[in-house]
């Protein structure tokens, strides 16, 4: 719906944003718009159990008409491929890796592919593609042979390809001045905070480009200077953490917080050289607690919001404040672990493992006994970000708990809200995200860096200028 405006965007929109106006109102207010956008959505399941391949084809038959100069942009499902999802698949014993369609669906990608055609195509994984196998097969060196000759892919898996379909594509890296050849796959993957985005986010990304282009290869992505997570995260309102499991209000979440002054874990630190200073950093920050002047934020808060990194990129003044940003309840002990975590990060300039907690902060938890002992999986259990680096990988997983997403200012106590991990991913403020805040976590954490595909889209523009192509 935004993108039928391009640089004229409605003041209805920004009433909607600042809840002056609901959802149904806005589509109402614009319904050739809200009609266009309809039309060019399309939510459809795709793999055996999903769309017929002939739907499919109607579909972007109709989009594309006689075009030839289309891009195809995706990737196949990432938590077959994902480290993490490996990890709890060999964790469970009902799960057949031979049975996991996941693990199949990049061939529906190789049938548009074979069957359209595109100009270029680009397509995004997860880095754990590098190492992952099926059927005793390297998946990534597979993949890349068969997005190189579509055509001959879908021979082989039995499936039919549109008539006089041929010809395949050269496969590039967008780092490196290189084709894909040979098994050698140095240049695959792109590390985000190389970039211009402030996290450390390292994905699979290629360009595949028809083979009918000759003589133009793509340009590269040009490195930039890392940028610090605070750069984007700092000029936000400041927020109070919820307490969860009891009655919530600001005079309650300071009382909770000020009480522990004199406690164990904010004087006996970590039982280190150090521990002085930790503790008095802690009851010092202890002290400063006060609820902040947007509270706990909410879906929209009127606020002067300023960037002090691509500002233009970020800001949109027509908001008048900031969207979905607010914060979640935690369990009164997670408030002091994220205080705890915030002081020592701020001290040491890195996240305590779970063995420089004390030890009256520990959960109550087998995977913490884990943990404690050498070869323990989430030593890293309670994670801050650090002020003055890229925060680590935006991910869905932020959508259930937010203890690897502390924030690292000590007198805020809590996770990032789902507009502090859009900046993080590098969304513009005006891009709101809809449904329940879990659902927007989700949103932000799958998605890929907008500014990083901005840059992508400039080399594949660039790309087709270069070849000649109109349209």
């Amino acid at each position: 719906f935004f993108r039928q405006f391009s640089n004229d965007v409605p003041a209805d929109y920004y009433r909607f944003l600042r809840r002056e106006i609901d959802q149904h109102k806005l589509y109402e207010l614009h319904m050739a718009a809200t009609e266009e956008a309809t039309k060019r959505c399309w939510h459809a399941r795709l793999g055996p159990t999903g769309e017929q391949v002939q739907q499919v084809r109607d579909r972007i038959d109709k989009a594309i008409g006689s075009c030839e100069t289309w891009v195809l942009i995706g990737g196949p499902p990432c938590q077959a491929y994902s480290l993490a999802g490996r990890s709890r698949n060999i964790g469970n014993p009902q799960y057949n890796s031979e049975k996991d369609e996941r693990q199949r669906l990049y061939v529906e990608y190789l049938q548009i592919l074979a069957d359209h055609r595109p100009a270029v195509f680009i397509m995004e994984n997860v880095k754990g593609l590098l190492s992952a196998t099926h059927a005793n097969e390297r998946i990534f060196q597979r993949i890349l042979n068969d997005l190189r000759n579509p055509v001959k892919a879908l021979e082989r898996e039995g499936r039919s390809v549109r008539s006089g379909r041929t010809g395949g594509f050269r496969i590039y890296s967008l780092v490196e001045h290189r084709m894909f050849e040979n098994g050698d796959l140095q240049g695959s993957v792109i590390k985000a905070e190389k970039y211009g985005i402030p996290q450390a986010r390292h994905r699979i990304i290629l360009l595949g480009v028809r083979d009918n282009l000759k003589g133009v290869t793509p340009d590269i992505l040009k490195v930039w200077q890392e940028i610090a997570m605070a750069s984007v995260v700092d000029s936000l309102p400041k927020l109070r953490s919820g307490l969860s499991r009891r009655e919530d209000s600001a005079d309650a979440w300071t009382e909770c917080l000020r009480s522990q002054e004199n406690s164990c874990w904010a004087n006996a630190g970590t039982k280190k050289a150090d521990s002085e200073d930790l503790s008095n950093l802690i009851r010092r920050s202890l002290r400063k607690i006060k609820p902040p002047d947007g509270d706990r934020g909410d879906e929209f808060i009127p606020a002067e919001v300023t960037s002090k990194y691509n500002e233009t990129w970020y800001c949109d003044k027509r908001i008048g404040g900031v969207c979905n940003h607010s914060t979640r309840g935690h369990m009164e002990k997670d408030l002091y672990r994220y205080l705890y975590a915030a002081c020592y990060a701020q001290l040491h300039g890195k996240s305590p493992s779970l063995s420089n907690f004390p030890t009256d902060l520990l959960p109550n938890h087998a995977s913490v006994d884990a943990a404690l002992n050498k070869g323990g999986n989430f030593s890293d259990r309670f994670r801050v970000q650090i002020y003055n680096r890229p925060s680590t990988t935006i991910m869905s997983h932020i959508s259930k708990d937010g203890h690897y997403y502390i924030h690292p200012d000590t007198t805020q106590c809590r996770s990032f809200t789902v507009r502090e991990a859009a900046r993080l991913q590098t969304f513009p403020d005006n891009y709101f995200f809809c449904g329940p805040r879990t659902a927007q976590y989700v949103q932000v954490g799958n998605a890929v860096p907008p500014f990083l595909a901005k840059q992508i889209g400039d080399i594949v523009y660039d790309l087709l200028l270069k070849a000649g192509v109109n349209g």
